[in-house]
């Protein structure tokens, strides 16, 4: 389990919170701003209470199979007014494989899905340095593959602020990946472009370099990060490094294409 930012967790009713938000979760509905209904205003303590969480659902047998990247982008870190990206888990619930190339989700497990395409990190040996870098990052990246996260809000309406996403395990819904590619790790993932495709109609099209300037890049920040926590990435974790474009609203039958350079397509339907 990732280490979490210390912080006064007293001003909060850390343990209320997480209940409401695994209520949210389990009994699929959403709750008021917790910005605005529990006194939450530190990202500190929002990633305590993210903590909280994922450690509540451990306990139930959930497994974290690694992590994910929110906020990579300029606009979206514009919009909520933070200088630097947020983390949440990728619970294993909520993992849906790909086969030949296609992963069915079920609709109705999500509240106000939306979906991205994203790269994911394979991680083949220990990222442990505070000072992390995009090219470490790629010399201890075993592959890389085309994602499609779905992301998702516990929060009425996505009024979200920066605590309140981070609380709620940044937003996470699920994730589907594509077969890992060794040989991408060598290439330029700046340049690497990205098409999403909704019901046959192309509404994304993106660069690598939407992510931080490099997925990889974005995956050095989550290193330094949780090595500040006492943690570090660790052989095997799958990372999702951030949306190459923006996100898309998703309703029972839409059917997502992702089409990355160098890779086979990878087709998401919401049934």
């Amino acid at each position: 389990m990732a280490g979490t930012p210390t912080g006064d967790v007293k001003t909060v009713d850390v343990e209320a919170i997480v209940a409401t938000l695994d209520r949210a979760w389990e009994e699929r509905h959403t709750v008021r701003p917790l910005s605005e209904t529990t006194g939450l205003d530190s990202p500190a303590v929002a990633y305590h209470i993210q903590t909280r969480w994922s450690e509540l659902r451990a306990g139930r047998g959930e497994r974290v199979l690694g992590h994910k990247i929110g906020l990579t982008s300029q606009a979206m870190r514009d919009q909520i007014g933070v200088n630097e990206p947020d983390y949440g888990r990728l619970w294993e619930s909520r993992f849906f494989a790909a086969r030949e190339g296609r992963s069915s989700v079920p609709a109705e497990v999500f509240l106000q899905p939306r979906v991205e395409g994203e790269l994911a990190f394979l991680i083949g040996k220990p990222l442990d340095r505070d000072d992390c870098t995009a090219e470490e990052v790629l010399a201890a990246t075993d592959a890389v593959a085309a994602a499609v996260e779905v992301i998702d809000s516990r929060i009425t309406d996505w009024r979200i602020k920066l605590v309140d996403t981070i609380a709620d395990n940044a937003s996470y819904g699920a994730f589907t990946l594509g077969p890992w590619s060794p040989a991408l790790r060598d290439a330029d993932l700046r340049t690497i472009g990205m098409l999403v495709q909704q019901n046959g109609r192309t509404e994304v099209e993106a660069l690598g370099s939407a992510v931080l300037g490099h997925p990889a890049e974005s995956v050095a920040w989550l290193a330094r990060t949780l090595n500040r926590l006492g943690t570090s990435l660790l052989p095997g974790d799958v990372v999702l490094s951030g949306a190459l474009g923006r996100s898309l609203p998703a309703t029972r039958g839409d059917e997502f294409v992702i089409e990355t350079h160098g890779l086979p397509s990878l087709t998401v339907v919401f049934e």
